[in-house]
């Protein structure tokens, strides 16, 4: 997405209330997603594996009766995988019918952002991450990142992580 003159990306109309974001950490990076997409926030809890599944897909969990798959968030913005410890939190977010969990390394806070906080991406095409964020704003000094989860969790991501994960259901106890 590209903006002459590093104009306001358009998230919301101006007349709206602010947006909310959900900030979290990634190493050294804070990044934020869109609250109304946020389920829940869990602390790690081990996964079960599914054959035949991405790198970044680190499993599924039983979420009151319904499977979730869990994405290595860090692994799948080409940072390599994430070891996961008790200290790691996994963000439940729905996209678009589908319900994933985003392992990420802290959740840091709740800000409200105006649409005139949140700037364009610059183009670069050596980090990966780029592709799915919808904008970059700044909040108490610090610059985060504003993922998009439809960009980051395309329907045919999310689908071979999900069928992995029915197919799971469909085994016999």
């Amino acid at each position: 997405m590209t903006l002459p003159n590093n104009q306001p990306v358009a998230l919301e109309d101006s007349d709206k209330a602010p947006l909310q974001m959900i900030t979290f950490t990634l190493g050294d990076e804070i990044y934020g997603v869109d609250i109304m997409a946020v389920r829940e926030i869990r602390v790690w809890s081990d996964t079960t594996s599914l054959p035949n599944s991405p790198e970044f897909v680190l499993g599924v969990i039983n979420l009151r009766g319904v499977i979730v798959p869990v994405f290595d968030l860090r692994d799948r913005f080409g940072s390599g995988p994430t070891t996961p410890t008790k200290t790691h939190a996994v963000i439940i977010v729905a996209v678009d019918t589908r319900t994933i969990g985003i392992l990420v390394d802290s959740v840091s806070d709740i800000i409200d952002l105006k649409n005139a906080d949140v700037r364009p991406v610059p183009e670069m095409e050596f980090r990966q991450d780029s592709a799915y964020l919808v904008g970059l704003a700044t909040a108490n000094d610090q610059m985060i990142s504003i993922i998009s989860t439809d960009k980051l969790f395309h329907k045919q991501v999310v689908q071979i992580a999900t069928e992995s994960s029915e197919q799971l259901e469909a085994i016999p106890a």
